[in-house]
């Protein structure tokens, strides 16, 4: 399965996402809200068993909170997003609990980020006019999961998700009844 470490935002952060307006412009191709969610760590394809027995020393991160903005910007010319705060310690405890499961962890710093919209490779948005938008919002992170990504044909790279074990955050001791719950 081609899989992903993720936080997702409680709902009242995703109505915020959801109100953002998000004028037509030809090339560039929204994300949806159940596309909304801040990768931590991303596997690629590997085994669910693997991630899960790897990643059990990340339950024992404390919990969190994610805060989201104040504004939108862009990665390079094709990627709009808002940046997301307070989870790279949970990211690198996401990646150094999985190091040795699928790809190698990326060798760039971690940031933290939702994406809103992605451009088409050639099609040459100017996703400048589209940043500095105010979008704000905080959340508590009291959970991560292991989410399997299934792209979809025709979508222009869109994929669609699907959880497969959730994993709560601040176990104290074993994680016995605390650990991976799979769906």
């Amino acid at each position: 399965m081609r899989l992903f470490i993720a936080v997702w935002p409680t709902p009242d952060v995703l109505d915020t996402v959801a109100r953002l307006d998000r004028p037509d412009v030809p090339g560039l191709r929204w994300t949806t809200p159940d596309q909304w969610h801040v990768t931590l760590r991303f596997l690629g394809q590997c085994e669910v068993e693997e991630v899960e027995r790897a990643w059990e020393g990340v339950a024992r991160s404390p919990v969190g909170r994610a805060t989201m903005g104040p504004v939108t910007a862009r990665f390079g010319r094709r990627i709009l997003h808002v940046p997301v705060d307070g989870l790279a310690s949970l990211a690198a405890a996401s990646v150094a609990a999985t190091a040795d499961v699928g790809e190698p962890p990326e060798p760039r710093p971690f940031s933290g980020h939702i994406t809103l919209g992605r451009s088409r490779l050639r099609a040459g948005v100017d996703l400048r006019p589209l940043c500095g938008v105010p979008l704000a919002g905080s959340w508590p992170v009291q959970e991560v999961t292991l989410v399997a990504s299934h792209l979809r044909a025709g979508t222009g790279g869109a994929a669609r998700y699907e959880t497969v074990a959730v994993l709560p955050l601040g176990a104290s001791g074993p994680l016995g009844a605390s650990g991976p719950r799979t769906s």
